[in-house]
């Protein structure tokens, strides 16, 4: 073992030592909300029927849930933030403990209409980063066989909007032969494999939701912070 222990480097009063005391809190009183986001407007999308299967079985676990419908939302840049339909996800954004997102794979990638929604959503709020610390299950429809090149996307988008994206991810290999003349998803592993990741959602929005703030705060953070108020501070009086 080394035997220099000491920690040079550190701003000492910014280091928090982690406890399981502080890894928990008090359960909200509130159901777990969670907002569903899907990749297309067609009038029979999959990645919507998805959603909406992932939606009945959150609120059966007892989720508060809503869907945003991309229709009418402009392509950035095209209209500025005050458009009604960018306010609306933005508020649902802020709103959500949660998210499902779900694309249809396009060209090897994710649609251009579920990154719209994505970009939408800027880093910072008012000061309030709108997406950090809230849990994401990551999701995926196929027209041809099996591919997780939408879901691996997904994962470094929610990484960059510092989301908790579970382990568990779902890719519907053959979309169109999984739906009944009803819209309903037919009994398959597909289906099974669903269950499993909503399943996992709740379980980690429910560990995470009321105390998200603690495990996403970050040393380096704090020591700026630090820096910044002792500028303010020390500055010399003109």
């Amino acid at each position: 073992m080394f035997q220099d222990m000491s920690l040079a480097n550190v701003e000492a009063e910014s280091l928090h030592t982690p406890t399981i005391e502080k890894c928990l809190a008090d359960p909200a009183e509130h159901a777990p909300r969670i907002l569903l986001l899907h990749g297309s407007m067609r009038k029979r999308a999959f990645s919507r029927l998805v959603v909406e299967e992932c939606a009945r079985l959150l609120i059966h676990f007892g989720a508060d849930v809503k869907i945003f419908d991309p229709e009418g939302l402009p392509q950035t840049d095209t209209e500025d933030e005050n458009h009604p339909k960018v306010q609306e996800l933005r508020k649902l954004m802020m709103w959500s403990e949660g998210q499902v997102w779900c694309s249809p794979e396009r060209h090897g990638s994710m649609t251009s209409i579920f990154k719209s929604q994505i970009d939408w959503v800027p880093l910072n709020i008012g000061g309030v980063r709108p997406t950090q610390g809230k849990t994401l299950a990551v999701m995926q429809v196929c027209g041809g066989s099996q591919s997780f090149n939408v879901v691996n996307q997904l994962r470094i988008l929610g990484r960059w909007m510092r989301m908790v994206t579970i382990p568990n991810q779902s890719s519907v290999a053959k979309a169109y032969l999984e739906f009944d003349e009803n819209d309903r998803m037919k009994p398959s592993a597909y289906y099974n494999r669903i269950v499993d990741v909503m399943e996992e959602l709740m379980k980690f929005t429910l560990l995470l939701r009321n105390n998200k703030d603690y495990f996403v705060d970050r040393y380096s953070e704090r020591v700026e912070s630090a820096e910044q108020l002792s500028q303010r501070v020390n500055q010399r009086s003109i």
